[in-house]
């Protein structure tokens, strides 16, 4: 087993002694199951049952381990170790992430990744396709926004959060949803994060320009941007 944080190897060692002196347990693999577990939550913070599965573990090794207080089930379908030294200030955007592999972070969460704005939303804000279903989550707490074809793909980064890549909308993408939203959110948050992001240079203009038309919304946003360019 690979060498991992200190929070990696006090479960690998809980685990192994639990193992080690629980009959009910102590059958052929068991302990290399355990390992496998421990090694991909070295790489990454959170694990769905899929996640083992393709690696061959048994699935029903999560919640066996999570009952005996050695993984945390951190929400539906979601397990992590209980003391992780990976989870950083945007863990949550990594579960709403694992629990809604289509969904992509947006606007107020979007946002707050980029730092552009003072918005700090208590609920993960994710899009989704508009037939797409919605699960049911305990935890965490998400918010779900119906986007077309063409706008839930537009503009879509990829960025590696505790191991787990996640789909977040770039800044000029974010700033032409608020804008689209902006009756849902109101104006100034739309306007705040516009001239946040050409402040800072986030985005060019031409970006910028080229997400409103995809979002529909070139013509509200066209007074703003002459406003502020």
């Amino acid at each position: 087993m690979p060498e991992s944080g200190g929070g990696q190897q006090t479960a690998c060692y809980s685990i192994h002694r639990h193992l080690s002196t629980n009959a009910d347990v102590l059958y052929n693999g068991c302990m290399r199951h355990a390992d496998k577990i421990l090694a991909l939550l070295a790489q990454q913070s959170v694990l769905r049952p899929r996640d083992v599965s393709q690696h061959g573990i048994p699935s029903y090794y999560l919640s066996y381990l999570a009952k005996k207080g050695m993984l945390l089930r951190v929400g539906r379908g979601l397990y992590s170790l209980v003391d992780s030294d990976m989870l950083t200030e945007n863990h949550t955007l990594v579960e709403a992430c694992k629990a809604v592999p289509g969904g992509v972070v947006c606007l107020y969460s979007a946002l707050r990744f980029h730092n552009i704005g003072t918005q700090g939303p208590a609920d993960v804000w994710l899009a989704v396709n508009r037939k797409a279903w919605l699960p049911k989550l305990d935890y965490p707490p998400v918010r779900f926004v119906r986007f077309s074809e063409a706008a839930l793909t537009a503009g879509v980064e990829t960025h590696q959060i505790e191991g787990v890549p996640v789909r977040v909308y770039s800044p000029a993408k974010t700033v032409a949803d608020c804008f689209k939203y902006r009756r849902k959110f109101g104006l100034d948050v739309a306007v705040e994060a516009l001239r946040e992001c050409l402040r800072d240079r986030r985005a060019a203009i031409d970006e910028i320009w080229h997400f409103a038309q995809v979002c529909r919304v070139a013509k509200v946003m066209r007074p703003y941007l002459e406003a502020l360019t």
